[in-house]
């Protein structure tokens, strides 16, 4: 349900502000007063398109922001702005968001009727709700068919596709385990010391140089003492110094160090020498690896949890012909009670259509179109998926869709009949134009109409009826006021005798007449002796 809607700076609009409550509210005013403004401002905020023309001049931009209630109770802020130059922006709940979002979210909550603008049931996937509505048809059991359907072919799509595709996957899994397991990849510690093998192979003399080096420091190279000659002699002339005893403790465990270094060069030096084939093996084992890693993940990590995936993988596909050939069998049993779910939801809709078409035919005859024709036309085919609404608006007119058959205010009232007899859409509807053409007689049955739609959802009309007007929950003035020679549109909430003054004008153009003003309170009284009463 609408709950506030707040204008801005559009068309003739300076800054208007309304509250809206549940059943039926009327907007009226004389023509161009800004009526349609309103619902302008309202279809932005549901998500049509907008034009820099709506800015009011002198402004920068144009905002609209739009309160609901939600069926649950919960609230929900559309809001839109408009500038002069450049694309417009839009809020759902004061996060920016782009237009196709705020049109799925406020097709949920509002329909607009008499512009061809925003209109729920022009889509077929309404018109089949509606006359699912109206003939009560349960499809629970068409969508369970449906969903089992789809799983079956999912999970048989999973095992792999037909007979040949799994005995394909099968020898090229089989193959890439093979590979995986000769690669050996249980080490983690593996890469880490093929580099630094391929490292030492590849430079053995440089490195044994090096090490000469180090341990003619060490050892001296036969030119005196060396660096653990030279580390026992400094601990010696500390002994006997109680005061240096953990020092000399130290120099002496730093002179065992250096020589267990200078044993260890000196066996690097006396033991490695040049082996071409040691390395070759390096680098073939480094090259396997970096070519297991390409094709399985990018490291070892990876290729190991690609070999685990496929060893399962294997295992399944080695069960696969037992489990698809049951599959099947069930796909086949499914394929046929989705058949016969599909054959009585038609059934039950090519009954209905019928029911439905009369049925919005004789509302039509009440809301002056007594020679127009309503069909639902269910395509034979599957569960009828395809329902059309086609309407020929005046008699000797050929049938045609819904948007191309009718004007503004026939449109409205066909959407008005169809809401009648099959119950459903958005909380909110809102319609402009419906009373176009409509006088007399007729002009009370649409106000009925219109007030028993709003017994079960919110309903706003911008109307020139009285009789409309009469009818309706609340009543909002609509007026303009010129003020520092510039025209602004304001709107109120009338009740009591200002309700009476407003019908009175929309009656006779004469709002001080006494007669004006006692027919309406008669149409007043009418309304409240039929049903809820018109509360202010």
């Amino acid at each position: 349900m609408l709950t506030e809607l707040r204008v801005r700076q559009l068309g003739v609009i300076e800054d208007l502000t309304l509250e809206f409550g549940p059943g039926m509210t009327v907007l009226t005013g004389e023509t161009g007063a800004g009526k349609t403004l309103l619902v302008e401002a309202l279809q932005l905020v549901l998500g049509q398109r907008a034009e820099a023309g709506l800015v009011r001049t002198g402004a920068t931009e144009a905002t609209v922001e739009a309160r609901f209630l939600d069926p649950s109770g919960s609230e929900i802020v559309l809001a839109r702005s408009v500038p002069l130059e450049g694309r417009s922006r839009c809020w759902i709940d004061a996060r920016m968001a782009p237009l196709a979002a705020m049109a799925e979210r406020a097709g949920r909550l509002a329909d607009i009727h008499g512009q061809g603008d925003h209109q729920d049931l022009m889509h077929t996937s309404a018109q089949r709700r509606a006359l699912d509505a109206f003939g009560r048809i349960d499809t629970s059991r068409l969508e369970r068919e449906r969903a089992r359907l789809g799983d079956l072919a999912r999970r048989l799509r999973e095992l792999g596709g037909d007979e040949s595709t799994r005995a394909r996957d099968l020898d090229v899994l089989a193959h890439q385990v093979r590979e995986l397991d000769q690669a050996r990849l249980d080490d983690p510690d593996e890469d880490r010391w093929l580099a630094a093998e391929e490292e030492r192979l590849g430079d053995l003399a440089a490195h044994r140089e090096r090490a000469a080096e180090a341990l003619g420091a060490l050892d001296g190279r036969g030119e005196g003492l060396g660096a653990v000659d030279l580390l026992g002699a400094a601990a010696s002339t500390l002994d006997g110094r109680e005061a240096f005893a953990a020092l000399a403790d130290r120099l002496r465990s730093a002179q065992v160090e250096g020589s267990d270094i200078a044993r260890e060069l000196r066996g690097a030096i006396e033991t490695w020498e040049d082996d071409p084939g040691a390395l070759e093996a390096v680098q073939a084992r480094r090259r396997q690896l970096a070519d297991v890693f390409r094709k399985y993940g990018g490291d070892r990590e990876a290729a190991r949890g690609y070999a685990r995936s496929a060893r399962e993988r294997l295992v399944r596909l080695g069960r696969a012909e037992e489990e698809a050939a049951g599959l099947e069998a069930d796909l086949a049993i499914a394929e046929e009670a989705l058949a016969a779910a599909e054959a009585d939801v038609l059934s039950a809709r090519r009954r209905a259509a019928p029911g439905l078409a009369g049925a919005v035919q004789d509302r039509l005859a009440d809301l002056a179109m007594a020679g127009a024709r309503f069909e639902a036309e269910v395509v034979p085919s599957g569960a009828g998926e395809s329902v059309s609404f086609l309407l020929a608006a005046n008699a000797g007119e050929a049938l045609r869709p819904l948007a191309k058959a009718a004007s503004g205010g026939e449109l409205a009232r066909t959407m008005l009949a169809l809401r009648l007899v099959a119950p459903g859409g958005p909380p909110t509807m809102v319609f402009d134009e419906v009373d176009a053409g409509v006088g007399g007689t007729a002009a009370l049955a649409l106000a009925r109409a219109l007030r028993e739609v709003a017994r079960m959802r919110q309903v706003l009309v911008v109307t020139h009826l009285a009789q409309v007007a009469a009818f309706a929950t609340h009543h909002v003035s609509v007026r303009k006021l010129e003020a520092a020679e510039r025209v602004s549109t304001v709107a109120e909430r009338v009740g009591g005798e200002d309700r009476v003054v407003e019908i009175s004008r929309m009656l006779s153009g004469q709002p001080d007449s006494v007669r004006a003003r006692a027919h309406a309170r008669e149409l007043l009284e009418l309304a409240a002796d039929e049903g809820t009463g018109a509360r202010g």
